[in-house]
C-alpha cells in the first residue's frame, strides 16, 4: 500500500471527524429550539443519505431485473434488524436501569455505523480495481469525505441534544467514522469477495438508517416547523453534494 492509497482511506474518517467538531461552536447546553433544528438537520442528512448515498449507488451496480428484489429485500432486513436492536437495547437498559435516551444513542449510532461500512468498502473497491484510475479513487474518496462532513455533525449534534458532553459527543461522532478505513482494507484485501455483496449491504445500511430517521429523530424534529425546515435543509444539502460529486 502506498500514500497516496493511504490518505484516501483516511481522508473520509478525517472529514467526519471535522463534522462531528460542530459541537464545540455549542458553548452551554442546547434549547428546545436548537434540539428540534439539530435532530432535524440530522434527519434531513441520514434520509438524503440513505436515498442518494446507498440506495441509488446499490441499484447503478446490480444487473438484471430482480435487483428491485433483492435491494427491497435487503433494505427490509435492515430496518427490521434496527427494530430487533431496539428491543434488545430497551430489555438490557431495564435490567441496567438506563434511560431511555442512552438506549435511543446506541440505537442511532448503530445505524450510523453500519452505514459507515459499505462507504468505507466503496473506497476500498475503487483503489483495489484494476479499472478504476488513481484519479478515479481519488475522486470517490474525496465526494465520501465531503459527504462525511455532514454525517459527522449529524452524529455528535444528536448526542450533544441528548445531554452529552461537547468531548464526547465529538469522540463518539468522530469514532462513527472509524469503521470506513477499515471496512476499505477489508475490500482491498478481499475484495474478489466481497464486490457482489456491496449492493445488499448498502441497502441493508439504508433500511437500518432510515428507521432510525422515521423512528427517532422526525417525530422529536417535526414538533414545530423550524425542525422540519431544518430537515429540508440537511436533506437539500446531503442531495446536493451527492448528486453534485456524483
Amino acid at each position: 500500500m502506498n500514500v497516496f492509497m493511504l490518505c484516501g482511506i483516511v481522508f473520509p474518517f478525517l472529514m467526519t471527524a471535522a463534522g462531528a467538531a460542530v459541537v464545540y461552536l455549542f458553548r452551554g447546553g442546547i434549547g428546545a429550539r436548537a434540539q428540534r433544528i439539530c435532530l432535524g438537520f440530522a434527519a434531513g442528512v441520514m434520509a438524503a443519505a440513505t436515498a442518494f448515498s446507498l440506495l441509488v449507488p446499490a441499484q447503478r451496480m446490480m444487473d438484471g431485473g430482480a435487483a428491485w428484489l433483492w435491494l427491497s429485500s435487503a433494505f427490509m432486513v435492515g430496518a427490521a434488524a434496527v427494530m430487533l436492536l431496539d428491543v434488545l437495547v430497551r430489555r438490557a437498559g431495564y435490567a441496567l436501569r438506563r434511560g431511555q435516551d442512552a438506549q435511543r444513542r446506541i440505537t442511532f449510532l448503530t445505524a450510523i455505523v453500519l452505514h459507515n461500512i459499505p462507504e468505507g468498502m466503496a473506497v476500498g473497491l475503487a483503489f483495489a480495481s484494476a479499472a478504476v484510475s488513481p484519479a478515479a479513487a481519488a475522486a470517490v474518496a474525496l465526494g465520501i469525505g465531503l459527504q462525511n462532513l455532514p454525517e459527522g455533525a449529524a452524529v455528535s449534534l444528536p448526542l450533544r441534544h441528548g445531554g452529552m458532553s461537547r468531548r464526547r459527543a465529538f469522540l463518539l461522532g468522530t469514532l462513527s467514522g472509524a469503521v470506513e478505513p477499515l471496512a476499505a482494507l477489508l475490500m482491498i484485501a478481499f475484495s474478489a469477495w466481497l464486490a457482489p455483496v456491496l449492493p445488499a449491504l448498502m441497502a441493508f445500511s439504508a433500511g437500518a438508517m432510515m428507521l432510525v430517521v422515521l423512528a427517532e429523530l422526525s417525530p422529536a424534529s417535526a414538533a414545530a416547523r423550524d425542525g422540519a425546515l431544518a430537515a429540508m435543509i440537511g436533506f437539500a444539502l446531503m442531495m446536493a453534494m451527492d448528486i453534485g460529486l456524483g
